[in-house]
């Protein structure tokens, strides 16, 4: 377990709340002119997501720092270091700044800062706020980017048990993490913790994946700014084209808000956020929220096909997945061959990073051919050549096929990723429930060994003891070999 940096800390403490520099500019926002709690909420964390360049990274991002960061092989409730959270959250932001185009850079150093301050500005906005494995994933997993779907996904995979059932111990701990971000926001009072939270979220006996997932279109009421801020990121650029009853503005961004007992009333968001009304509008109306733009002809066009029966039924708020976890690879029978040594390094993930480079390379060979070919075109604009119009068709044909099977290869080691989580888990599992068996047996049993364990023992070649295991396992990632590494040992002990 690595032990906490008291110095480090003792120095994130000893900063004023709000005079770090993130909180500075969120006052500046002047955010707290917003009436309704909850879009006051989702707004400031908005902000910290857009100005720690968070909304550029997804849950799978996450995932993979996570694990390079070695944070699966740690409990939980571990404590971490300080100077551990910053080497994590700058490989985050290094690998980002590799993946964006040159035409979009952002400032690696500055966002690990920022990130970093309101991390630690959030873990001691309670008083006895320690720095854990836990909060770490909590609050990433809450702030970045991509869909909320996947990101309630990975958060279940953290508070539920092998059999795919949540457990409630481990949500209560991660609300009260989670719960974190408002309270550092000074939203404490309407989205604080409290210890009947996790209970009252979910009252029934067993919740499985799907219902946990209803909480995309159903949120707990302490968890109902999360849905609201990803919404805020789908209306960012949505326009409507009318004008505000009360400011008059020309045209509407994000959210418009229709009076449904004044006829043809419209506000736009930051007026209906701050309780503006005009005329015989009063704040007690009710409102429709719209988060796009229809014009009356599609909606006459929508209405009769609703009346003729030809609009498909709607979908539902999020994919139906089996109730059962998925199954991982079951690795308890693997004999381990040493003729078969050189094949091992030869991993699903080296193939893929492999061809991965491949593509690229090709595709850099083609741009550069592409630029050679502009550069022989003839000078007269009159005069082209049709054999060289034609190759070029062809390489920006064989450019799109690559840049197609590059996403898919993307795809294929997200699902890996994922697999890979859960074969970690399992594993953690399966070493947890033979330590406890092995306890119990030896205060149970003598210690004398049993026959069959003699017999195993002198069956064994002199060769099988002088194998290591983990050298056919030099293609597979440190955590797989230091899994591994641990089941040998506690198939020895037992």
């Amino acid at each position: 377990m690595v032990m906490e940096e008291g110095d480090q800390r003792d120095r994130g403490r000893a900063t004023p709340l709000d005079g770090r520099q993130i909180f500075v500019e969120l006052a500046e926002q002047n955010f707290d002119a917003i009436c309704l709690s909850t879009y006051r909420t989702a707004c400031k964390l908005r902000f910290i997501q857009k100005r720690c360049n968070l909304h550029l990274i997804d849950i799978y991002n996450v995932i993979e720092a996570v694990r390079d960061a070695g944070l699966n092989a740690v409990e939980l409730n571990a404590s971490i270091s300080v100077t551990r959270l910053e080497n994590l959250v700058s490989s985050l932001f290094n690998q980002l700044s590799k993946r964006l185009p040159t035409t979009h850079t952002i400032a690696p150093q500055e966002s690990t800062v920022l990130l970093v301050e309101f991390i630690l500005a959030a873990i001691d906005s309670e008083p006895d706020g320690r720095l854990t494995v836990l909060s770490v994933k909590a609050i990433l997993a809450t702030l970045c980017g991509g869909k909320l779907v996947d990101k309630l996904r990975y958060v279940f995979s953290q508070v539920s048990d092998s059999t795919g059932g949540l457990v409630q111990s481990k949500f209560d701990s991660f609300l009260r993490e989670a719960l974190k971000l408002p309270t550092a926001l000074h939203e404490g009072p309407s989205f604080g913790y409290t210890p009947t939270l996790a209970r009252s979220c979910f009252p029934q006996q067993r919740v499985m994946l799907n219902m946990f997932l209803d909480m995309v279109s159903d949120p707990p009421q302490c968890l109902v700014w999360l849905p609201l801020m990803h919404r805020l990121a789908n209306v960012e650029h949505v326009y409507h084209p009318v004008s505000c009853s009360y400011c008059r503005g020309n045209g509407m961004t994000g959210f418009r808000y229709r009076c449904l007992r004044c006829r043809g009333y419209q506000l736009c968001q930051n007026c209906f956020w701050r309780g503006n009304a005009s005329g015989s509008h009063s704040n007690q109306h009710q409102m429709k929220e719209h988060s796009s733009w229809k014009s009356p002809a599609s909606k006459l066009g929508r209405a009769l096909s609703r009346t003729l029966g030809c609009v498909s039924s709607r979908e539902p708020p999020h994919p139906i997945y089996p109730e059962e976890p998925e199954r991982t690879l079951n690795l308890a029978n693997i004999v381990y061959a040493p003729a078969a040594h050189a094949d091992t390094h030869c991993t699903a993930q080296n193939i893929l990073t492999l061809t991965a480079e491949e593509i690229l390379a090709e595709i850099k060979r083609l741009r550069a051919e592409h630029d050679a070919a502009c550069q022989l075109s003839p000078e007269k604009g009159s005069s082209t050549n049709p054999t060289l119009l034609a190759e070029l068709r062809l390489l920006r044909q064989r450019k799109d096929e690559l840049e197609q099977r590059m996403s898919s290869l993307q795809e294929s080691r997200r699902e890996l990723m994922v697999q890979l989580e859960g074969l970690m888990k399992l594993l953690k599992d399966e070493e947890q429930r033979q330590a406890a068996q092995a306890a119990g047996s030896s205060h149970a049993s003598p210690s004398r060994p049993s026959p069959s364990t003699v017999r195993s023992v002198g069956a064994a070649s002199p060769h099988a003891h002088m194998y290591h295991p983990q050298d056919s396992l030099a293609g597979v990632g440190g955590d797989v070999q230091e899994a591994f590494a641990q089941e040998n040992e506690s198939r020895i002990r037992t």
